[in-house]
Protein backbone atom coordinates (compact mmCIF):
# COMPACT_ATOMS: atom_id res chain seq x y z
CA UNK A 1 0.00 0.00 0.00
CA UNK A 2 2.57 2.48 0.89
CA UNK A 3 3.94 2.12 -2.12
CA UNK A 4 1.03 2.13 -4.34
CA UNK A 5 0.69 5.63 -2.87
CA UNK A 6 4.02 6.91 -3.89
CA UNK A 7 3.85 6.06 -7.20
CA UNK A 8 -0.08 8.09 -7.30
CA UNK A 9 1.67 11.08 -5.96
CA UNK A 10 4.23 10.62 -8.06
CA UNK A 11 1.99 10.53 -11.11
CA UNK A 12 -0.15 13.30 -9.87
CA UNK A 13 3.55 15.58 -9.22
CA UNK A 14 4.44 14.56 -12.87
CA UNK A 15 0.95 15.85 -14.32
CA UNK A 16 0.72 18.86 -12.16
CA UNK A 17 4.14 19.92 -13.07
CA UNK A 18 3.42 19.25 -17.00
CA UNK A 19 0.50 21.43 -16.85
CA UNK A 20 2.67 24.47 -15.71
CA UNK A 21 5.52 23.71 -17.87
CA UNK A 22 2.86 23.72 -21.18
CA UNK A 23 1.18 26.80 -19.29
CA UNK A 24 4.85 28.57 -19.64
CA UNK A 25 5.64 28.27 -23.05
CA UNK A 26 1.95 29.45 -23.77
CA UNK A 27 2.29 32.83 -22.04
CA UNK A 28 6.05 32.48 -23.41
CA UNK A 29 5.15 32.26 -26.85
CA UNK A 30 1.71 34.71 -26.49
CA UNK A 31 4.56 36.94 -25.48
CA UNK A 32 6.95 36.51 -27.82
CA UNK A 33 3.77 37.33 -30.50
CA UNK A 34 2.63 40.76 -28.92
CA UNK A 35 5.94 42.07 -28.77
CA UNK A 36 6.64 41.19 -32.54
CA UNK A 37 3.94 43.67 -33.67
CA UNK A 38 5.43 47.27 -31.82
CA UNK A 39 8.73 45.74 -33.41
CA UNK A 40 7.29 45.73 -37.01
CA UNK A 41 6.08 49.02 -36.73
CA UNK A 42 9.11 50.35 -34.92
CA UNK A 43 11.06 49.04 -38.33
CA UNK A 44 8.57 50.46 -40.77
CA UNK A 45 8.63 54.03 -39.21
CA UNK A 46 12.66 53.80 -38.91
CA UNK A 47 12.78 52.86 -42.30
CA UNK A 48 10.73 56.31 -43.31
CA UNK A 49 14.09 58.37 -42.27
CA UNK A 50 17.67 57.94 -42.32
CA UNK A 51 20.24 58.97 -40.05
CA UNK A 52 24.02 59.94 -41.10
CA UNK A 53 26.86 61.41 -39.37
CA UNK A 54 28.22 63.41 -42.50
CA UNK A 55 25.60 66.31 -42.95
CA UNK A 56 24.94 69.78 -42.68
CA UNK A 57 25.59 71.97 -39.69
CA UNK A 58 22.44 73.61 -39.49
CA UNK A 59 20.36 70.26 -39.81
CA UNK A 60 19.57 67.46 -37.59
CA UNK A 61 21.44 64.59 -39.39
CA UNK A 62 17.98 63.31 -39.69
CA UNK A 63 16.68 62.46 -43.64
CA UNK A 64 13.13 61.73 -45.07
CA UNK A 65 12.79 61.89 -48.53
CA UNK A 66 16.24 62.29 -49.30
CA UNK A 67 15.62 65.61 -47.49
CA UNK A 68 17.58 66.82 -44.74
CA UNK A 69 15.66 68.01 -41.80
CA UNK A 70 16.52 71.97 -40.25
CA UNK A 71 17.36 72.14 -36.97
CA UNK A 72 14.27 74.29 -35.40
CA UNK A 73 14.53 77.81 -34.74
CA UNK A 74 14.70 78.70 -30.65
CA UNK A 75 12.35 81.06 -28.80
CA UNK A 76 15.08 82.98 -28.73
CA UNK A 77 15.13 84.15 -32.27
CA UNK A 78 11.69 85.49 -31.84
CA UNK A 79 12.73 88.98 -32.52
CA UNK A 80 13.69 88.10 -35.86
CA UNK A 81 10.38 87.17 -36.65
CA UNK A 82 9.36 90.60 -35.45
CA UNK A 83 11.64 92.82 -37.43
CA UNK A 84 10.59 95.41 -39.21
CA UNK A 85 11.50 94.74 -42.45
CA UNK A 86 9.93 91.44 -42.62
CA UNK A 87 7.14 92.55 -44.52
CA UNK A 88 8.62 94.02 -46.78
CA UNK A 89 10.89 91.17 -47.52
CA UNK A 90 7.81 88.49 -47.27
CA UNK A 91 4.70 90.16 -47.89
CA UNK A 92 3.41 88.83 -44.85
CA UNK A 93 -0.18 90.84 -45.71
CA UNK A 94 -0.33 89.06 -49.25
CA UNK A 95 0.40 85.72 -47.85
CA UNK A 96 -2.33 85.67 -45.77
CA UNK A 97 -4.77 87.58 -48.28
CA UNK A 98 -3.73 84.36 -50.36
CA UNK A 99 -5.61 82.58 -47.89
CA UNK A 100 -8.64 83.95 -48.58
CA UNK A 101 -10.06 82.94 -45.36
CA UNK A 102 -13.66 83.53 -44.16
CA UNK A 103 -15.35 84.51 -41.30
CA UNK A 104 -16.25 81.93 -38.87
CA UNK A 105 -13.86 79.64 -40.48
CA UNK A 106 -11.57 77.25 -38.12
CA UNK A 107 -7.96 77.51 -38.90
CA UNK A 108 -4.36 76.88 -37.85
CA UNK A 109 -1.25 78.55 -37.40
CA UNK A 110 1.38 75.71 -36.85
CA UNK A 111 4.40 76.73 -35.82
CA UNK A 112 3.09 80.15 -34.27
CA UNK A 113 6.35 81.25 -32.95
CA UNK A 114 5.49 84.92 -31.68
CA UNK A 115 2.13 85.17 -33.53
CA UNK A 116 2.83 87.71 -36.09
CA UNK A 117 0.95 85.46 -38.63
CA UNK A 118 -1.54 84.40 -35.70
CA UNK A 119 -2.95 87.82 -35.01
CA UNK A 120 -3.53 88.47 -38.73
CA UNK A 121 -5.37 85.50 -39.25
CA UNK A 122 -7.73 85.92 -36.22
CA UNK A 123 -8.74 89.16 -38.01
CA UNK A 124 -9.73 87.52 -41.15
CA UNK A 125 -11.83 84.40 -39.45
CA UNK A 126 -13.55 87.20 -36.85
CA UNK A 127 -15.02 86.85 -33.69
CA UNK A 128 -16.79 83.95 -35.16
CA UNK A 129 -13.80 81.85 -35.79
CA UNK A 130 -11.38 80.07 -34.47
CA UNK A 131 -7.56 80.43 -34.80
CA UNK A 132 -5.38 77.46 -32.97
CA UNK A 133 -2.04 78.75 -32.52
CA UNK A 134 0.67 76.01 -32.41
CA UNK A 135 3.90 75.47 -31.41
CA UNK A 136 6.28 73.08 -29.32
CA UNK A 137 7.55 75.33 -27.16
CA UNK A 138 6.02 77.05 -24.25
CA UNK A 139 7.96 80.16 -24.37
CA UNK A 140 6.68 80.84 -27.67
CA UNK A 141 3.25 80.66 -26.55
CA UNK A 142 3.58 82.46 -23.63
CA UNK A 143 4.96 85.48 -25.47
CA UNK A 144 1.91 85.31 -28.07
CA UNK A 145 -0.44 84.92 -24.97
CA UNK A 146 0.76 87.81 -23.87
CA UNK A 147 0.41 90.01 -26.77
CA UNK A 148 -3.31 88.38 -27.46
CA UNK A 149 -4.07 90.32 -23.64
CA UNK A 150 -2.13 93.33 -24.67
CA UNK A 151 -3.97 93.91 -27.94
CA UNK A 152 -7.39 91.83 -26.59
CA UNK A 153 -8.00 89.13 -28.93
CA UNK A 154 -9.84 86.23 -27.98
CA UNK A 155 -10.36 84.14 -31.07
CA UNK A 156 -7.05 82.40 -30.56
CA UNK A 157 -6.53 79.29 -28.62
CA UNK A 158 -3.17 78.40 -27.68
CA UNK A 159 -2.47 74.49 -27.66
CA UNK A 160 1.19 73.10 -26.92
CA UNK A 161 1.72 70.62 -29.26
CA UNK A 162 4.27 67.94 -29.90
CA UNK A 163 6.94 66.81 -32.77
CA UNK A 164 4.59 64.17 -33.78
CA UNK A 165 1.21 66.22 -33.93
CA UNK A 166 -0.20 69.51 -33.61
CA UNK A 167 -2.97 68.18 -31.31
CA UNK A 168 -5.50 69.58 -33.05
CA UNK A 169 -9.43 68.62 -33.44
CA UNK A 170 -10.60 65.64 -36.17
CA UNK A 171 -12.08 66.75 -38.90
CA UNK A 172 -12.95 70.30 -37.80
CA UNK A 173 -10.24 72.61 -39.35
CA UNK A 174 -10.28 74.56 -42.83
CA UNK A 175 -7.15 75.92 -43.04
CA UNK A 176 -3.70 74.80 -41.63
CA UNK A 177 -0.99 77.17 -42.46
CA UNK A 178 2.58 76.02 -41.96
CA UNK A 179 5.03 79.40 -42.91
CA UNK A 180 8.93 78.10 -42.78
CA UNK A 181 7.39 75.35 -40.68
CA UNK A 182 7.51 72.28 -42.45
CA UNK A 183 11.19 71.69 -43.40
CA UNK A 184 11.86 71.83 -39.47
CA UNK A 185 9.59 69.65 -38.20
CA UNK A 186 11.50 66.23 -36.95
CA UNK A 187 8.57 63.76 -37.53
CA UNK A 188 7.20 65.11 -41.05
CA UNK A 189 5.09 61.94 -41.83
CA UNK A 190 3.71 61.72 -38.09
CA UNK A 191 2.72 65.54 -38.46
CA UNK A 192 1.52 65.15 -41.84
CA UNK A 193 -0.70 62.17 -40.75
CA UNK A 194 -1.95 64.00 -37.87
CA UNK A 195 -2.80 67.46 -39.72
CA UNK A 196 -4.37 65.87 -42.81
CA UNK A 197 -6.37 64.17 -39.92
CA UNK A 198 -7.41 67.73 -38.36
CA UNK A 199 -8.56 69.14 -42.05
CA UNK A 200 -12.46 69.32 -42.90
CA UNK A 201 -13.05 67.25 -46.32
CA UNK A 202 -12.25 69.98 -49.08
CA UNK A 203 -10.14 71.96 -45.88
CA UNK A 204 -6.67 72.89 -47.28
CA UNK A 205 -2.83 72.22 -45.85
CA UNK A 206 -0.93 75.19 -46.95
CA UNK A 207 3.04 75.26 -46.84
CA UNK A 208 5.48 78.26 -47.17
CA UNK A 209 8.51 77.65 -48.05
CA UNK A 210 11.78 79.30 -49.46
CA UNK A 211 11.75 78.80 -53.43
CA UNK A 212 15.17 76.51 -53.24
CA UNK A 213 14.87 76.63 -56.80
CA UNK A 214 15.93 80.31 -56.70
CA UNK A 215 19.77 80.60 -55.73
CA UNK A 216 19.25 84.57 -55.58
CA UNK A 217 16.60 83.92 -52.56
CA UNK A 218 19.38 84.61 -48.84
CA UNK A 219 18.45 81.86 -47.31
CA UNK A 220 20.44 78.82 -46.00
CA UNK A 221 19.92 76.10 -48.22
CA UNK A 222 18.29 73.43 -45.88
CA UNK A 223 15.69 76.17 -45.05
CA UNK A 224 14.73 76.20 -48.77
CA UNK A 225 12.56 73.35 -50.54
CA UNK A 226 11.12 72.92 -54.29
CA UNK A 227 8.29 72.25 -55.13
CA UNK A 228 9.08 68.92 -56.18
CA UNK A 229 10.37 68.02 -53.23
CA UNK A 230 7.06 69.58 -51.07
CA UNK A 231 4.98 67.37 -53.47
CA UNK A 232 7.23 64.00 -53.40
CA UNK A 233 6.69 64.13 -49.20
CA UNK A 234 2.77 65.55 -49.02
CA UNK A 235 1.54 62.97 -51.66
CA UNK A 236 1.73 59.92 -49.60
CA UNK A 237 -1.92 58.20 -50.28
CA UNK A 238 -2.60 57.70 -46.61
CA UNK A 239 -2.76 61.35 -45.82
CA UNK A 240 -5.19 62.13 -48.36
CA UNK A 241 -3.92 65.34 -49.77
CA UNK A 242 -3.85 66.75 -53.29
CA UNK A 243 -2.06 69.10 -54.80
CA UNK A 244 -3.90 72.28 -55.33
CA UNK A 245 -1.95 74.97 -56.48
CA UNK A 246 1.02 77.05 -55.79
CA UNK A 247 0.55 80.22 -55.61
CA UNK A 248 4.30 82.69 -56.53
CA UNK A 249 2.87 85.99 -56.02
CA UNK A 250 5.72 85.93 -52.93
CA UNK A 251 8.76 87.75 -53.34
CA UNK A 252 11.30 84.58 -52.28
CA UNK A 253 8.52 82.01 -50.90
CA UNK A 254 6.14 79.19 -52.48
CA UNK A 255 2.66 79.09 -51.31
CA UNK A 256 1.83 75.27 -51.69
CA UNK A 257 -2.00 74.76 -51.55
CA UNK A 258 -2.82 70.63 -50.62
CA UNK A 259 -6.39 69.72 -50.53
CA UNK A 260 -8.46 67.22 -47.98
CA UNK A 261 -10.25 64.92 -50.21
CA UNK A 262 -13.50 63.19 -49.41
CA UNK A 263 -12.78 60.23 -49.43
Amino acid sequence: MPARRSRTLFCVACAWLTGVLALLLLLGGGQRLSAEEPAEKSTAAAQRYEIRKDHDPNGIGKFYFGREIAQVMSFHGAPWLERPQREEEERLSLLVDSLELKAGQSVADIGAGSGVITIMMSRKVGETGKVHAVDIQEEMLELLGDKLNQLDITNVKLVLGDVKTPKLPRGEIDLALLVDVYHELEFPYEMTLAMANSLKPGGRLVLVEYRREDPQVPIKLIHKMTQEQVKKELSQPEFGLKWSKTIDTLPRQHILVFEKTTK
